[in-house]
């Protein structure tokens, strides 16, 4: 036995716990939310024992959307919303608009050698926020000194910023969710929910068609902190345009994974020029080429090239071309083929969308040819992806994340559902009938037929090459239905009329973080019903043992946990609660102040890097 394995061996028999081999972590079970009371809080485990050793945890909120921080009310509330022109956004009734959609929140050193946090709000417009953090050298606890917001002006603002990750070189890595559908400003049809973000311009939402690009948003979005006054913000639009929940690098420090969020999409890998440059590179879209319908189903992956592109060329074609500039498109014909000359796919924004598109000449040069390709790669990357037969079936695919000890990236879809089955809808009248919910298919690939959904959805996991390309993908983990609706046979005696899915498992897994050397993975949900309280889990991937780790209050969600192995001698798994009372449960809100979210960590833990 090692030197180190003895001293933990004796540490651990002092304390009164069990031996425990050194790269080992186990939590205390954080107890299910029973009571009313319990139900409004966050509660986390007390304890975990890492490498043998009992370490005393717990959620510590850092900040809540609408705290001050700093000397400056002007700009230093953290989650105030902002115009292009620096401008607070008003609600109707007069009050300051604060977001309390809280998401991923990274943890940074400047260059200055300081600990910074750059935080998300999932809003339109988008905000971040940089905060100056101070850490206790003693007991590593983290206090936020004072928060600003950054300067999106010159890039027409920020979009419903959702999860993200931290580059190899120390940069935050932040996304832009649900990209507004080009097609719709063609048409005269902008939703509400795009049409909010006319706001960022000073002009009612009823103005977007004229204020407004939507070839502006969908991106990964790169902050790089130097101090708590210089840091600097990019979009990497040659990275393509999706309804992005993050984009993750992988150790080379080129490669980098995309995850499409919404129904009929797909799953993307960006290879760099240049390493730790996100400024130029090549795109590819993943082909699911089946082995397996059984269980959460399983496939070999084929990734179909979308081009190279520049951020500055994408960017000189964002402000010259539309939808109508890049497609023609044509109604299907009765029998739901498309006319001669145009593809027939089903991607993207809508709920089931069949349509037929031609690639235009894009640039007028009086012929189609790659260059028109590049623009349709760039600016409609999920259709022009679908067109080149590309996968775009999945049904709410979430966080990613890579385990470098087994090569293996593991990826959350929220449900596995619609697309990804065959004609068919879970719980829906003529399920498991094939046909009865065809949308889902009508016009497209139909490369995943999956038997049998899950409304609570899983985890797969993708081995990766020497090249971190990802050759296949399969279920790991998932949820256990209680009720019909949701995937079970029959319904379950055990639904309890608030959780349809099983309490002592995951349910609409959201975002993932691994804890290297550990072999433990970290699930955060975004549940409605499945679970009336969204939790977080730590999966020991060995064992296959699911602990529950943190629960949240009525109408939340868990947004973006995170792992960060040392920072100056400590560890912290970072935690999000967003809007509390918002997505469900809005009936149980007593106080106003308590729907503000929580930006936070679990720990802190002694380092866990292996120093």
């Amino acid at each position: 036995m090692r030197p180190k394995t003895i001293a933990l061996a004796v540490a651990a028999a002092l304390s009164g716990i069990p031996a425990v081999q050194a790269g080992t972590i186990l939590f205390d079970e954080a107890p299910v939310p029973l009571t009313d009371q319990e139900k409004r809080q966050i509660i986390a485990s007390d304890r975990a024992v890492v490498d043998g050793q009992p370490v005393a945890i717990d959620y510590h909120t850092i900040l809540r959307s609408g705290d001050l921080r700093g000397r400056r009310p002007d700009i230093g509330v953290f989650g105030q919303l902002f115009d292009i022109n620096g401008q607070k956004l008003m609600a109707e009734d007069g009050s300051d608009v604060i977001s309390s959609d809280n998401d991923f929140s990274s943890l940074l050193i400047g260059d200055n050698g300081r600990l910074y946090m750059v935080s998300h709000f999932e809003a339109r417009p988008g905000a971040m926020y940089l905060t100056e953090m101070r850490q206790n050298r003693q007991n590593g606890s983290l206090y936020a000194r004072r928060t600003r917001p950054l300067d999106f002006s010159g890039l027409k603002g920020g979009w419903v910023h959702c999860a993200g990750s931290v580059t190899p070189w120390g940069t935050h890595l932040g996304s832009e969710e649900y990209e507004p559908d080009a097609k719709t400003w063609r048409d005269g049809e902008i939703s509400d929910y795009n049409a909010q973000m006319a706001t960022y311009f000073g002009a009612d939402p009823s103005e977007a068609v004229n204020v407004m690009n939507p070839y502006y948003y969908g991106y990964p979005v790169e902050v790089a902190v130097k101090n708590y006054s210089n840091a600097t913000v990019d979009k990497h639009y040659a990275m393509g345009r999706i309804a992005l929940e993050l984009a993750y690098v992988m150790p080379d420090s080129k490669t980098a994974y995309m995850t499409d969020d919404g129904t009929n999409v797909g799953l993307f890998r960006f290879v760099a020029d240049t390493e730790g440059d996100l400024s130029g590179g090549s795109l590819w879209v993943a082909q699911w080429n089946q082995i397996s319908a059984g269980g959460l189903g399983a496939a070999n992956l084929n990734w179909i090239y979308l081009g190279h592109a520049t951020d500055d060329e994408v960017l000189g074609w964002i402000e010259q071309y539309s939808f109508a500039d890049i497609f023609d498109e044509v109604e299907p014909n009765a029998d739901d083929s498309c006319a001669e000359g145009y593809t027939s796919i089903n991607s993207g924004h809508e709920d089931g969308d069949h349509q037929c598109l031609k690639l235009r000449d894009v640039n007028g040069d009086d012929a189609v040819d790659a260059t028109d390709e590049l623009i349709a790669s760039r600016l409609e990357t999920r259709r022009w992806a679908a067109m080149e037969g590309g996968t775009t079936e999945f049904r709410k695919m979430e966080g990613i994340t890579f385990n470098p000890e087994a090569g293996r990236l593991y990826l959350a879809m929220s449900e596995v559902d619609r697309g990804m089955l065959d004609g068919t809808r879970v719980g829906k009248d003529g399920y498991p009938t094939p046909g009865s919910y065809d949308n889902y298919d009508l016009g497209g690939a139909n490369h995943m037929t999956l038997a049998k959904g899950n409304v609570c959805g899983a985890v797969f996991a993708m081995d990766v090459d020497g090249a971190y390309a990802a050759t296949n993908m399969y279920g790991l983990v998932a949820g256990v239905p209680m009720t019909e609706d949701y995937g079970a046979d029959t319904e379950s005696p055990d639904y309890d009329g608030q959780n349809k899915c099983d309490v002592n498992g995951i349910a609409n897994p959201d975002n993932l973080t691994y804890m290297p050397g550990y072999d433990t993975l970290i699930i955060g949900e975004d549940t409605g019903s499945g679970h009336q309280n969204d939790m977080v889990w730590a999966y020991n991937l060995g064992s296959g043992q699911l602990t529950r780790i943190q629960t949240t209050p009525y109408g939340s969600e868990t947004t973006s946990p995170y792992f960060y192995p040392n920072i100056n001698g400590f560890a912290y798994l970072m935690s999000v609660v967003q809007h509390p009372y918002g997505e469900s449960d809005s009936d149980k809100l007593e106080d106003p102040a308590d729907d503000r979210g929580y930006t936070g960590y679990i720990g802190p833990f002694p380092a866990m890097d292996g120093d």
